[in-house]
């Protein structure tokens, strides 16, 4: 079995509010991302809060009190509490703040076989990833600050680099500006 999990614990702050509830054509940014996520297939989907807690239907809520450490904080917190899962072998990582990310890409990186899945943007990876339960503790041990899994994926030959350039866009909105070009589109 595999979940959904979607980082959104941070307080955005050149955007000026946490990212996970900015709007988009009236739709918060956590909840468009859930909605990817159940639109791919991905039925079970956890989201890390942190700066902003609040309800996010469709999805389990985990918080994450060291939110302040940065993003490998929030997936440690997620992994952890998916390791207590025995029944889930893998996990799709997305961000919240992508609002460019579709359901096609996710699908793409969560069909592959491979136990390490990198979604890449002309050539350079991105989000989504794609982590089998054999690789979770050791993303836990490594995930440090705003790295996440990076130094733990850094110089491995055994991922597979999914080209999403046809399916998604990997731009993040950290600014308000960033949003009103977003938007524009």
């Amino acid at each position: 079995m595999q979940v959904g999990l979607i980082l959104a614990a941070g307080s955005g702050s050149r955007m000026g509010s946490p990212k996970a509830i900015v709007e988009i054509n009236g739709q918060r940014l956590v909840d468009r991302a859930v909605a990817n996520f159940h639109a791919a297939g991905i039925s079970e989907v956890y989201v890390v809060l942190g700066a902003w807690v609040g309800e996010v239907p469709g999805a389990q809520i985990l918080i994450n009190k060291e939110w302040a450490e940065g993003m490998g904080s929030s997936l440690r917190v997620g992994l952890s509490a998916i390791q207590a899962r025995p029944e889930v072998d893998a996990v799709v990582v997305s961000l919240v703040d992508l609002p460019g990310m579709t359901p096609a890409a996710l699908a793409a990186v969560a069909s592959s076989p491979a136990e390490l899945a990198i979604g890449s943007y002309g050539g350079k990876s991105g989000h989504p990833v794609k982590f089998s339960r054999n690789h979770w503790q050791g993303i836990v041990d490594s995930a440090i600050g705003d790295q996440g899994a990076r130094g733990y994926l850094k110089g491995r030959d055994d991922i597979e680099m999914i080209s999403l350039d046809l399916l998604a866009t990997d731009g993040d909105v950290d600014t308000p500006e960033d949003l009103l070009s977003f938007e524009s589109q």
